[in-house]
């Protein structure tokens, strides 16, 4: 009798399990029902170009042991493509041609922490997919406790980024309006060197994008430390030229589906990431219809 109570709460277990499957890819198959069409050109090539910077942990960089690209652009972009059925053909470019390389056609896209900016979406189509935001960062030792302690002081941080814009507008409606002297943005030409001057002491601080911060503290222990929270919010971007909508469409399909199925969680939380996560694709800042 025993025996056969736990042969009926096996068998039981088992059929439990099997509709659990079922269930689970039954709702990502939904997820991916009427996914966009991909180019023929794209389709019948069997590749996805993307373009990228890699100079920025976690989210792109390379691997200093392998010489290989690595970070979350990388595994996110690689998951697209495969979800696309697609193998990923990447170009190592400078920041300033990453744009450029798509309206020329050199890429398809760019994964490449790029922000979503009101003045790109004139001529390329932003698939949004992580939260931002720029954040201050000192010396441990430093005098300075809140973010309002820079005014009048020097800040370095990339020079290709919008952050030289974002603090200068900071400082104006809260360093300047406020009655206290601006900030001076000390353009460099990466975080990396900003964050050398800052321990050289060149500048009083610096600033960088809240996702990568956390990397760059790991990466000399006890040496810096952030001041305030994120002094603006905003979402990075997956880029590609509006001459090509069918591309967005099957590429924020895709992006869906990874949403969907967990993928895309799992992706941000291997680069402690996680929080920064989006709960659905926006489109140039926008839910999509």
């Amino acid at each position: 009798m025993v025996a056969r109570t736990v042969l009926r709460l096996g068998i039981i277990a088992k059929l439990a399990a099997s509709v659990a499957a079922v269930l689970t890819t039954l709702l990502i198959t939904l997820a991916t029902a009427g996914a966009a069409e991909l180019p023929a050109d794209i389709r019948a090539r069997g590749t996805l170009r993307a373009s990228i910077n890699a100079i920025y942990p976690p989210m792109e960089y390379k691997d200093l042991a392998s010489g290989k690209l690595v970070g979350l652009d990388v595994d996110l972009g690689e998951a697209i493509a495969d979800k696309l059925g697609l193998k990923i053909v990447w170009s190592d470019s400078a920041f300033e041609q990453l744009l450029p390389s798509l309206q020329t056609g050199r890429a398809d896209f760019v994964i490449s922490a790029l922000n979503d900016r009101p003045e790109r979406r004139a001529s390329f189509d932003l698939i949004d997919y992580l939260r931002t935001g720029p954040q201050f960062y000192v010396l441990k030792d430093s005098p300075a406790q809140v973010p309002t302690d820079l005014c009048g002081k020097t800040v370095g941080t990339s020079r290709s980024t919008s952050l030289p814009n974002q603090i200068a507008d900071w400082s104006r409606q809260t360093c300047e309006a406020g009655g206290k002297p601006a900030i001076e943005v000390v353009g460099m030409s990466s975080n990396l060197d900003a964050r050398a001057a800052l321990k050289q002491t060149r500048i009083n601080a610096a600033a960088q994008g809240s996702e990568t911060l956390p990397y760059a503290m790991s990466q000399d222990v006890g040496v810096y430390r952030p001041l305030g929270a994120p002094f603006a919010t905003g979402y990075q971007a997956i880029a590609i030229a509006k001459t090509n909508p069918q591309l967005t469409a099957a590429v924020a399909d895709a992006l869906a589906a990874l949403i969907a199925d967990g993928s895309y969680q799992r992706v941000l939380e291997k680069w402690n990431l996680g929080a920064h996560a989006l709960d659905t694709v926006l489109l140039n800042g926008e839910p999509r219809s």
